[in-house]
């Protein structure tokens, strides 16, 4: 945990902001895989975090904004739970370390919201994105499940979003930790797959050296030669003479900050003359976008950047063709790069995703529906404290290639003969993770190898 001043300010800040009520924040529970007592491996709820940063089980939180009050609720280890767990602090001491003195069992927290409900006063809420959660909600409220999502507060997330989009001192650091061990995770890849291998086998050397570390992965590990779909999780594959492999890895450190990068690799330790060409292209892309950020610029401006510059790349050598400005506009790009060019970071890789990306990364403003532009998960302007990733890339999909030109699409700006030869070719991505500040944009962490000469070298080394 941080120091409790930290937890007692936000949680100060949070009062001011939402202005009245009772604000209720869901801890998580533990989660079984396939019965009660095999349990995925614990996760706490990333806002709870934030306002209390007590990483235990089974806690729930009111904070009374109109008479000062907070209460944290949960059940104390019984001997029959300490045989088994052994001893852990009590409630009231988890509490105190985040500046609450108030703890009551966890039973209780459904009279402190019907008390609440029954003076007419508001319930601030989080829309709940676990099962568990809807199942609390709709008791405590009395309501239906559709009415949980329609009564969730929307003062209280934006009130949330305002507070953990801009980062502090010691999350700044504690993200730092976690791009530096990510580093470490993606170095340790370029030197360990070689062919014969499987996918397994390096996602296996990953995921240790975040466990190492008394940390986790920050979100279930890429690591493909089919670099094309772009969350691919399987890694059955077996790594063969003149493949890439692209490995989408971050760590998480014990106070649950992540790191997220993307690196592509031959793992026959050179890229082959086309892989080079294209692996340039994607990291023109990378800087194009990187150029494109400043304080007080709209995100999307970065990622039309890289738009643009994949079009242009893609015109060079044939693929494409027409006006690239028409193109990018028109989304043709969108074939070759089917998705968004970033997205915040923090607590969560994708940062407060579970609030609504509509408020986390468009202040409200509506999102785009065309294809390729609507997976863009931020597009507004950058602060000073904004945490985000860059990492656009360029795919090669045969199944998105085939629908469009069976079905006329972009006739105009796409050679469909050309675009046939890249088939096979797979994906490549790079991504780094940014801090924005009042001259610019920064990177964070240790320098990951990035250029077709550090690659090759850490994969020959």
């Amino acid at each position: 945990m941080f120091d409790k001043d930290i937890y007692i300010q936000r949680r100060k800040s949070l009062c001011e902001k939402v202005g009245s009520g009772l604000i209720l924040l869901l801890g998580n529970d533990e989660s079984p895989m396939n019965y009660a007592d095999n349990c995925y491996p614990f996760r706490q709820e990333s806002t709870f975090l934030y306002y209390f940063g007590i990483d235990f089980p089974g806690l729930a939180a009111v904070i009374d904004v109109d008479n000062q009050r907070e209460v944290i609720f949960g059940n104390d280890y019984t001997i029959d739970d300490i045989v088994w767990m052994g001893p852990q602090p009590t409630i009231a001491e988890r509490a105190s370390q985040a500046g609450v003195v108030e703890t009551k069992p966890f039973a209780q927290i459904e009279k402190v919201v019907a008390e609440t409900l029954k003076f007419k006063r508001k319930v601030h809420f989080l829309p709940p994105y676990r099962p568990e959660h809807l199942l609390k909600l709709t008791s405590w409220l009395e309501i239906s499940p559709k009415a949980v999502k329609e009564q969730s507060s929307v003062s209280l997330v934006r009130s949330v979003v305002s507070q953990r989009e801009i980062k502090s001192a010691e999350e700044i650091a504690e993200i730092e930790k976690a791009v530096n061990l990510s580093v470490d995770m993606h170095v340790a890849a370029m030197q360990l797959a070689r062919p014969g291998m499987t996918e397994a086998q390096v996602a296996a050397r990953v995921h240790e050296i975040a466990l190492a570390a008394n940390g986790e992965i920050s979100f279930p590990i890429i690591a493909t030669i089919n670099g094309q779909t772009l969350h691919n999780h399987y890694h059955g594959n077996k790594l063969k003479s003149g493949d890439l492999l692209l490995l989408d890895a971050g760590a998480e450190t014990s106070l649950h900050y992540s790191g997220d990068l993307s690196s592509t690799f031959p793992v026959d330790g050179a890229f082959t003359s086309i892989q080079k060409d294209i692996y340039n292209m994607s990291l023109a892309a990378h800087h194009a976008a990187i150029d494109a950020l400043a304080p007080g610029v709209p995100f999307r401006e970065a990622h039309w950047a890289a738009c643009r510059s994949i079009a242009e790349s893609m015109k060079l050598i044939g693929i494409m063709k027409g006006d690239v400005e028409e193109a990018v506009a028109a989304g043709a790009h969108a074939l070759f790069f089917p998705c968004g060019t970033g997205h915040m970071m923090g607590l969560d890789v994708h940062d407060m995703e579970n609030l609504g990306e509509v408020w986390v990364g468009y202040d409200g403003e509506a999102k785009s529906t065309q294809f390729g532009l609507k997976s863009l998960r931020l597009a507004k302007p950058l602060k000073p404290g904004h945490v985000f990733t860059i990492e656009p890339g360029i795919y090669f999909i045969p199944e998105l290639m085939d629908k469009w030109r069976a079905e006329g699409h972009f006739n105009d700006f796409i050679n469909w003969a050309e675009v046939e030869k890249f088939r096979h070719f797979g994906g490549i991505r790079n991504e780094e993770d940014f801090l924005m500040t009042e001259n610019g944009a920064v990177r964070l962490g240790n320098p990951k190898p990035k250029t077709t000469e550090e690659v090759e070298a850490i994969c020959k080394g």
